[in-house]
C-alpha cells in the first residue's frame, strides 16, 4: 500500500481499517500515559499515520490538539523529538517503571525483564533525533 497519498485509502474498506488502526493506536497511547511500561507517544504518531491515510478530518484534529499536535507536527516535518517530550517520556518510563518493578513485579527474572523493557525504551526515545528549540512547532495549524 505504499502507494498510496498519505490523505487517500484505496477503497472504503481500506479507509475503514486504517480508521479503526488509527482509534486503537490513539487508546494505547492514552493508555500509554496511564501506564508506566507502555509508551504513549509512538502510539499517537502512528494514529497520526493512519488518520492520514483514511480521513483529513481526524488527522487535522489531532495536528491542533493542543498537547499532541506540536509532537505529531514536528515528527511528520522533520522526523524529530522535542526535548521536552523526550525528557517527560524518560522521566516517566524511569518513575513509574521503577516503582512498578520496586513494589509490584516478582522477583528474578520478571524485575530483570521489566529493567530490560524500560531501558530499550529509554534508549529508544533517547535515538530519535532532538528537534532544533527555534524548530519546535508550537503554534496550531490551520
Amino acid at each position: 500500500m505504499s502507494s498510496l497519498k498519505p490523505t487517500e485509502a484505496r477503497n472504503g474498506a481500506h479507509r475503514i481499517l486504517w480508521i479503526v488502526l488509527g482509534t486503537v493506536c490513539l487508546l494505547l497511547a492514552v493508555l500509554g500515559a496511564l501506564l508506566p511500561l507502555l509508551p504513549a507517544t509512538p502510539f499517537v504518531i502512528a494514529a497520526a499515520a493512519c488518520f492520514a491515510r483514511s480521513s483529513p478530518r481526524i488527522h487535522a484534529k489531532l495536528l491542533n490538539n493542543k498537547t499532541f499536535g506540536p509532537m505529531i507536527r514536528d515528527w511528520e516535518a522533520r522526523r524529530c523529538m522535542p526535548r521536552k517530550a523526550k525528557v517527560v517520556a524518560i522521566a516517566m518510563m524511569s518513575l513509574m517503571g521503577g516503582i512498578s518493578i520496586a513494589f509490584f513485579v516478582p522477583p528474578g527474572w520478571p524485575k530483570l525483564a521489566g529493567a530490560a523493557f524500560i531501558l530499550i525504551g529509554c534508549a529508544t526515545v533517547l535515538r530519535i533525533r532532538t528537534c532544533p528549540a527555534a524548530a519546535a512547532s508550537d503554534a496550531p495549524r490551520s
